[in-house]
């Protein structure tokens, strides 16, 4: 059997674990799932109305079609903290020494919770869009291949964040500093055009949420799905996502490697 087939072998065996594991205790998922659905619900029916003027629109159902691309995205960055804390609890409990002693692949154990989580965050976008869905998001105009495009862009941000989640469990020494280390995944979305446009922000702050991962993220979903302009977006955004995958998965690597060690 050739290297690839072990390593994808390998893989394949963590991530039904990694997997296995979130059927079995769901509550982490969920309690991140929290966060950005109370946040929709929020925003949209206490303050929808006058955030709906805020963005030029007449009326809540305009700020609906604003807010849930930023929510979506935001719901990556909240399901990627669970991915932190269960490398954390893996390394610190001491699976993962046993699983060095063991003829498997060394990486593949990196790649299943890579997986893994990838496909957790698919699922969650999958939720939090149904309830945008049901409490009035709509997008008549995108195409097919416009939704497969987003899908794709969410799916690409999604193994970013993932592996940058990765090393930061890598290099916590418990579980509750690696989700308290993660926290800049749910604090990003915060200071992005998410929830309000950039314009709208102070001058001194606009180059600090223009230029980070999430915003030109969300302006290129908005763009997909709601027909507005994307402009230099879409290339920062798949920018931003092979950069953060790059430098998560070499952060991981060789944190993991220096461990084994």
């Amino acid at each position: 059997m050739s290297s690839v087939s072990l390593t994808m072998r390998d893989s394949s065996t963590m991530l039904r674990r990694n997997l296995l594991h979130a059927r079995r205790y769901p509550s982490l998922t969920l309690n991140l799932l929290l966060t950005p659905v109370m946040l929709l619900l929020l925003f949209v029916y206490i303050f929808g109305d006058a955030m709906s003027a805020g963005i030029g629109g007449g009326n809540r159902s305009d700020y609906i079609a604003y807010i849930v691309p930023g929510i979506l995205l935001m719901t990556i960055g909240s399901t990627t903290i669970g991915t932190a804390v269960s490398v954390s609890t893996d390394m610190t409990e001491g699976i993962i020494a046993r699983f060095r002693t063991m003829a498997i692949h060394r990486q593949s154990v990196l790649i299943g919770h890579v997986a893994g989580s990838v496909l957790q965050c698919v699922m969650s976008v999958v939720l939090v869009g149904a309830v945008g869905v049901a409490i009035g998001f709509r997008s008549t105009d995108a195409t097919a291949m416009e939704w497969l495009a987003a899908f794709g862009l969410l799916a690409l941000f999604a193994l970013a964040l993932t592996w940058i989640a990765v090393g930061m469990g890598l290099v916590s020494p418990n579980a509750e500093a690696a989700s308290n280390n993660a926290m800049p995944l749910i604090f990003l979305p915060l200071i992005s055009s998410a929830f309000v446009p950039v314009d709208a922000m102070p001058g001194w702050f606009q180059p600090i949420a223009e230029y980070q991962p999430f915003t030109p993220a969300i302006e290129t979903l908005r763009g997909l799905l709601l027909g507005t302009e994307i402009g230099h977006n879409g290339w920062l955004a798949v920018g931003w996502c092979l950069g953060l995958t790059v430098l998560g998965y070499r952060w991981s690597k060789a944190q993991f490697d220096r461990d084994a060690e």
